[in-house]
């Protein structure tokens, strides 16, 4: 049986890899030169923060509950804390020394006013089995207790599948961005607020 819940930092070391196959996705020319394992181990930093687990983000996960294995993960934060996250990744590198004394230097891929869906990813062995969908079901109530009201996220021009997936939850395309080298559609979901039982 597969669960969802919120990740603490223990999970870090499983979810490194799951997040890592959207960094290969995305092609970056920084990271050409950064072994596997060196970039592992930043990620697990990253998720192994407050910030990453519930300070600032929100990070899920899909657990075979029969293993305890984590085979999904979806990561995601209100616009605001952008670059608040994008700087612990910094300051792990630069701790590290990966990039020769520099940084990773994203790109913003956050709309404004929205709470932005960073990263969603299934381990390969369990793709097709609804777990992106489950993860992304869940994601409403979290962005609920954020406070906000609409879902962004960017799904690359060469991901027809992905980009179907979003559309059947309900999101939108409402813009482009050039992330590195790639172009994406920007979609956004509205989320309704809780009524109140009482009006």
């Amino acid at each position: 049986m597969i669960i969802i819940r919120e990740a603490d930092k223990d999970d870090a070391g499983q979810i490194a890899p799951l997040i890592n196959i959207i960094y290969d996705e995305m092609e970056l020319d920084e990271l050409d030169d950064v072994p596997d394992p060196v970039w592992m181990r930043v990620l697990q930093r990253a998720y192994q923060t407050d910030a990453y687990t519930g300070e600032k983000a929100t990070t899920i996960v899909a657990e075979d509950d029969d293993t305890g294995k984590v085979v999904g993960v979806a990561f995601g934060y209100p616009d605001q804390y952008e670059e608040d996250l994008d700087a612990i990744i910094d300051r792990i590198t630069l701790k590290a020394n990966i990039f020769d004394g520099d940084v990773l230097d994203p790109d913003l891929e956050a709309f404004k006013d929205e709470w932005y869906l960073d990263s969603i990813a299934v381990d390969p062995d369990y793709q097709g089995h609804g777990i992106g969908g489950r993860l992304l079901r869940a994601l409403p109530e979290f962005v609920r207790q954020d406070g906000d009201t609409t879902i962004g996220l960017n799904v690359d021009f060469e991901n027809p599948n992905a980009k179907r997936l979003y559309e059947r939850h309900g999101f939108k395309k409402v813009g482009t961005k050039k992330i590195g080298d790639h172009m994406y559609d920007h979609m956004q979901k509205p989320i309704v607020t809780s009524q109140p039982m009482y009006a």
